[in-house]
């Protein structure tokens, strides 16, 4: 480990730190330690260093803000690269903006409200990053990414930077072209439609107020936890079948949101895998359906599950 240190310490614009605790870098603030914590500030630092963990045979693993993630309770043996604030640069032409990786999705809506460009409202109250929405091709209230993505430059396995134009994103619910064969978001290049900055306030106000009203927000969470079932909501499903407030450790399913699993304070990675576990069980006795979580499971998870 000191050796690939001291080789990424000759990288420009990158901080490292070891045993860096994960539950400080996720909106669940659960998670054991990442062996290296990488920050790069620039894409060119991003680049650099992912190149030197190829030569070294290491495959990092990448995250952004980390609100849609669940750290293993040992963390993460190996590297992890988080893309964040330094990496947040925004430009407007026309109808489009492009954005890199890091940009927060709150700031990116109120750069296109700035312009008066329509189309991002739905992203403005998303708790996560460019990089990580497009990754996973988040959505809420109607829109999703693949709504207004339009290119994708990436650093793809090989260390080489590419882009994916349209279809090629292979946007479906919760899923795109990287979230199956991998490669790293750098920016994303999105058309959006001339609106009146009024009304796009006026929206985006309406959707995070339902979302204040309707979404536990004063607890730490990872969002949404479970996936949309094909004709249902799960959230539905778990309060139909009397789950809601359900507590296992430090892990609840909200009373204001069954489709939310909180931490009510000191929950474990292990506690929120028991209660998952518990959760499927109940709904699939019920009504014979399976959920699957929609949050990024990282690190060991074979003492939890």
């Amino acid at each position: 480990m000191q050796k690939l240190i001291a080789k990424l310490s000759a990288q420009k614009n990158l901080s490292m730190r070891e045993n860096a605790p994960m539950a400080e870098y996720t909106s669940f603030q659960i998670g054991g330690p990442a062996d290296l914590f990488i920050e790069p500030e620039t894409k060119e630092a991003l680049i650099g260093s992912y190149r030197i963990l190829a030569e070294e045979g290491i495959t990092p693993l990448i995250i952004g803000a980390g609100s849609n993630l669940l750290v293993a309770d040992g963390g993460i043996r190996g590297v992890v690269i988080r893309l964040a604030k330094p990496l947040n640069q925004v430009s407007v032409e026309g109808e489009y903006i492009t954005a890199e990786a890091g940009i927060s999705l709150a700031r990116l809506a109120a750069e296109a409200l700035s312009f008066s460009l329509s189309g991002l409202e739905f992203a403005s109250g998303i708790p996560g990053s460019l990089g990580g929405a497009v990754f996973m091709n988040a959505g809420a209230y109607g829109g999703e990414m693949k709504d207004v993505i339009v290119e994708t430059e990436y650093l793809a396995k090989d260390g080489n930077v590419s882009a994916v134009s349209g279809d090629a994103h292979d946007f479906g619910y919760r899923h795109s072209i990287f979230s199956e064969k991998g490669g790293i978001v750098l920016a994303s290049k999105m058309k959006l439609a001339r609106g009146n900055s009024d009304e796009i306030r006026a929206t985006m106000l309406e959707l995070n107020t339902r979302r204040k009203d309707k979404q536990p927000l004063n607890f730490p969470s990872a969002g949404s936890f479970f996936k949309r079932p094909e004709g249902h909501f799960a959230g539905k499903l778990i309060e139909d079948a009397g789950l809601k407030g359900t507590t296992i450790g430090g892990a609840q399913i909200s009373e204001k949101h069954a489709g939310f699993v909180i931490n009510t304070g000191g929950a474990t990675a292990k506690d929120v895998c028991r209660l998952m576990d518990y959760v499927k069980e109940k709904v699939f006795e019920k009504y014979g359906i399976i959920l699957e979580p929609e949050v990024r499971m990282l690190g060991d998870f074979s003492d939890s599950l």
